[in-house]
């Protein structure tokens, strides 16, 4: 189940099975062509609609146009709701509590120290692996609390690299 929000107001409980949409109770099979990465052609109800992702912040949140009118879009799956009803927020704050190698690689730099406070997407470190740098970065808010590496370290993936507060 999605939650999604459009304008910040107007609330969908959005159901997706098969080619179906549940929304808010109402069965709705929309034909849905794919013209580009970002602009698709729908048949709904026997009505033509061209629907253009105009900006997209994140897999969440997206401005769209629907025949030239546009719509700001944010969009809730069931993990999101539930940590909401627990008033864990996850969006509004993520906190980190460390970093993990996503692939065994060489350290070229370190980019952070002890005690550094990050915001989400502040560069950590730089990782080397199949010939290319990977810039690992910060997922959320954080003060660093130590770093388990140095430049030219080897890792393996899954290793932690840097642990957070």
């Amino acid at each position: 189940m999605l939650k999604i929000t459009v304008n910040k107001d107007n609330d969908f409980e959005v159901d997706i099975k098969d080619n179906t949409f549940m929304v808010n109770g109402v069965a709705l099979v929309p034909d849905i062509a794919k013209i580009s990465d970002t602009e698709y052609h729908l048949l709904l109800n026997n009505k033509s609609y061209r629907l253009v992702i105009a900006e997209q912040s994140d897999e969440k949140n997206l401005v769209a146009e629907v025949n030239g009118t546009r719509y700001i879009v944010s969009t809730k799956d069931s993990f999101d709701i539930l940590l909401e009803k627990l008033g864990m927020n996850y969006a509004s704050g993520q906190t980190v509590k460390d970093i993990k190698a996503p692939m065994p690689g060489l350290v070229v730099e370190v980019l952070v120290a002890p005690g550094e406070e990050v915001q989400k997407d502040t560069p950590l470190l730089i990782l080397e692996a199949m010939k290319m740098e990977n810039i690992l970065k910060s997922p959320g808010t954080g003060t660093i609390d130590k770093i388990l590496v140095h430049k030219k370290d080897a890792v393996e993936k899954g290793q932690v690299l840097v642990v957070f507060k």
